[in-house]
């Protein structure tokens, strides 16, 4: 059933033409659809068809529409007009200097190789790159889990490549290995960590900032023929929302091939009942899609790499050379090794940086910044821009900040009464203490004179019957000397 036209009174901004065409309405500037809403806002209900309200003009059913939808406005926003040029302009020529500043600029791509010692990790990628890296044994005697990152230039033709190769040391070499993956997840948002601090600088310097973010992770699978260890699920798992992997099977020339393909079978089904989310080749560019249409369903690739060149033929071509025959790298036949140079390197490389950037790193931004308190929706669910909500976070830790100085200031004041009454029951405590210091001093002074007029009493005395013993012996001196003269006249 087709809508009635609704007369409303149109605004200044508004020509008739402009209520006959809608895609003319949308390509106004934006102030006229907000002063449009604006007036169905205030005008308050509008006149059907069947009322006459003077003056008025009918508009279409799709502007009736955009009145009361906002959606509809947005979407009325965001359309376009197709104009046809007269002549020659020039921009066609974005690409071709599109490519000429990235080859100027160069490339930089980051492998992240996970996988047991011993699993020919650091062999792989000298076959991938078709060169020789520096790599030096690990051994198996590790306590815990290490990554060691190389960097390397390299050069192809006019192409530069700034490659970093992450390696994975100790890695299931633990009796225990519940915490095996951590170190690889730690390192993995370290590199988006860095990237996302670098981005919120105020002078930020992402040209020429060497980023790190691994935008492909190679999972070597041991080649036991049995399925997936329990550490390569976990690991996998923890790692699907952050990286983009690609499943290998190690060593692939170490099992036969019904064996490998049902060991492919086991994997995948294993893989798909954990929910563990692996990369898969895009099929939007119809110029690869079916060829990576079909080489994603060789997940995992049963690869084996080598550093020896063995003369095959008239040519010196990567093989390994057993005592019932010989092994080579690049034949399709003996393992999937070109399948993955092709799809990693040749077809890819450009989809696993972009996917990195879009979805892992979005994904990690997202988390950290929320966790920051920002965030795209206020608390009414409406939109604010980051500037809202810093001064809304700003406004929170000012508030934050005032009560906690009011608590501290209220602690402060707590503090001091208690200190200041301990420090009276200290001061009373004291003035007894030397009140009956004072008092003990008053007696012991008080007995002390006592002691000392006792004292001198006795001197006193003792000096009186001193003198009068003096007395008494000079008396008794001088009538002895008197008798012995008597005699002598005798």
């Amino acid at each position: 059933m087709s809508q009635p036209e609704i007369p409303v009174p149109l605004p200044p901004p508004f020509t008739a033409s402009e209520a006959k065409h809608p895609t003319i309405l949308t390509v106004r500037n934006q102030n006229n659809i907000k002063s449009f809403i604006t007036m169905a806002a205030t005008i308050g209900p509008v006149a059907t068809a069947n009322e006459s309200r003077s003056p008025a003009r009918v508009l279409p059913p799709s502007h009736a529409k955009l009145m009361y939808d906002p959606l509809s406005i947005l979407q009325a926003e965001n359309k376009m007009r197709n104009l046809k040029l007269a002549g020659h302009v020039g921009f066609d020529t974005l690409p071709d200097q599109l490519v000429s500043k990235s080859v100027q600029c160069g490339f930089n791509f980051n492998i992240l190789c996970v996988g047991e010692t011993g699993l020919g990790k650091s062999t792989l990628m000298d076959s991938l790159f078709n060169t020789s890296f520096e790599s030096n044994p690990s051994p198996h005697s590790l306590a815990g889990v290490k990554l060691k990152s190389h960097t390397y230039e390299l050069q192809e033709s006019n192409v530069k490549l700034k490659l970093t190769l992450v390696d994975t040391i100790g890695y299931g070499d633990q009796v225990n290995k519940e915490e095996s993956f951590k170190p690889v997840v730690d390192y993995i948002d370290a590199q988006f960590e860095a990237y996302l601090q670098e981005e919120l600088k105020i002078k930020r310097q992402l040209a020429t900032f060497h980023d790190t973010r691994i935008h492909v992770c190679l999972y070597f699978i041991c080649p036991t023929g049995h399925g997936l260890k329990s550490l390569d699920l976990v690991c996998m798992k923890k790692l699907d929302n952050k990286v983009n992997i690609i499943p290998v099977i190690a060593k692939a020339d170490t099992i036969s091939k019904p064996e490998l393909m049902r060991f492919k079978t086991k994997i995948m089904s294993e893989l798909a009942s954990n929910g563990v989310q692996i990369y898969q080749f895009p099929v939007d560019d119809e110029t690869v899609a079916e060829m990576n249409l079909s080489m994603n369903a060789h997940f995992p690739f049963a690869v084996c790499g080598s550093t020896d060149f063995i003369r095959v033929g008239n040519k010196m071509v990567r093989a390994r050379q057993y005592p019932w025959g010989t092994v080579q790298v690049e034949n399709e036949n003996h393992c999937d090794f070109v399948k993955l140079r092709e799809m990693l390197i040749r077809t890819n490389m450009e989809d696993l940086r972009e996917t990195t950037h879009i979805r892992h790193y979005e994904i990690y931004r997202r988390l950290r910044l929320e966790q920051m308190g920002f965030s795209d929706l206020d608390s009414d669910n409406k939109p604010q821009s980051f500037q809202q909500t810093y001064e809304h976070k700003r406004q929170l830790l000012r508030m934050e900040l005032q009560q906690k100085e009011d608590e501290m200031r209220q602690q402060f004041v707590i503090r001091v009464k208690e200190k200041e009454t301990e420090l009276k029951e200290a001061e009373k405590e004291l003035q007894s203490r030397f009140d009956r210091l004072k008092k003990e001093h008053a007696d012991e002074k008080r007995k002390l004179d006592e002691a000392k007029k006792r004292l001198e009493e006795n001197q006193n005395e003792l000096a009186k019957r001193r003198q009068q013993l003096l007395t008494q012996s000079t008396g008794t001196l001088g009538h002895g000397t008197l008798t012995l003269g008597k005699n002598k006249k005798k």
